[in-house]
């Protein structure tokens, strides 16, 4: 089918400009599609050296030294930090061995989740405690301290003692 266009010209009379097929005026026709996304719960965990430093066995107070775990997860998920036992062959969640290697001396401490060190920061067995957070996202780390302590008056022969903690971090 054919449409005729007309235009009034100056002087009222109607002029045929042309014939248009009816069909040719552009027509649509939509859709849609979802988008999606997962963000699944995640969690990186960094831990600084703890160096107590000089210790002295002669002295009648115990060396104290802290340092911090950084626990970095998705914003809302909740989470607990271990910390073992140590590798130090004897040790215990009560007795943190640290050794000074082949003569296999060894030096007494223990790590604790409060600065007044009453709770022994452990896997949450054998009277220890683990240490909860929630995740804030990936930019904002959650920072815990952990307060370490050597037992004053040890009878240690000098040399340099170290032991190696692992932190685990459940969400």
């Amino acid at each position: 089918m054919l449409r005729s266009t007309w235009i009034r010209n100056s002087s009222c009379s109607l002029l045929a400009v042309g014939l248009l097929p009816l069909g040719a005026y552009a027509a649509t026709a939509t859709s849609q599609f979802q988008v999606t996304a997962t963000v699944v719960k995640n969690c990186k965990v960094s831990a600084s050296d703890l160096a107590f430093g000089n210790y002295d066995p002669l002295s009648a107070t115990a060396l104290a030294q802290t340092t911090t775990v950084s626990v970095t997860c998705t914003k809302g998920t909740a989470f607990a930090t271990a910390l073992d036992q140590g590798t130090t062959t004897g040790a215990t969640f009560a007795n943190r061995l640290m050794t000074d290697g082949a003569a296999g001396d060894t030096l007494t401490y223990n790590l604790f989740t409060d600065a007044a060190h009453t709770t022994i920061w452990g896997d949450g067995t054998a009277s220890t405690s683990t240490v909860a957070g929630t995740g804030t996202g990936p930019l904002l780390p959650v920072t815990q301290t952990v307060y370490g302590q050597v037992s004053a008056q040890q009878n240690a022969p000098a040399n340099s003692y170290s032991d190696t903690i692992h932190v685990t971090v459940t969400f």
